[in-house]
């Protein structure tokens, strides 16, 4: 009995170790919007996407970033390369 309920806990800590990385990477990207051209840092953890209805669509520009810096960093240069309007 001892040895089942320690290869249990050993197995649960495990799955735990594997389980951790996964949930930490969380990733930061720039959308912009079709209709008016701005463009958006957007949280890849967030549980919705950006929501579409009729005209107001949007593209996902850039890659994935690991820091909401990096992302706002590459807003603001697609802003000076007059990309975004905002």
């Amino acid at each position: 009995m001892r040895r089942v309920l320690a290869l249990c806990a050993v197995a649960g800590i495990a799955s735990s170790v594997f389980a951790v990385p996964a949930s930490a990477k969380v990733g930061y990207y720039v959308i912009r919007w079709d209709n008016t051209g701005i463009c958006q840092v957007w949280n890849e953890d967030l549980q919705y996407k950006p929501l579409q209805i009729g005209v107001s669509t949007y593209k996902v520009v850039s890659k994935s970033f690991p820091t909401f810096q990096q992302a706002s960093d590459l807003q603001i240069k697609l802003r000076a390369e007059r990309k975004c309007t905002l």
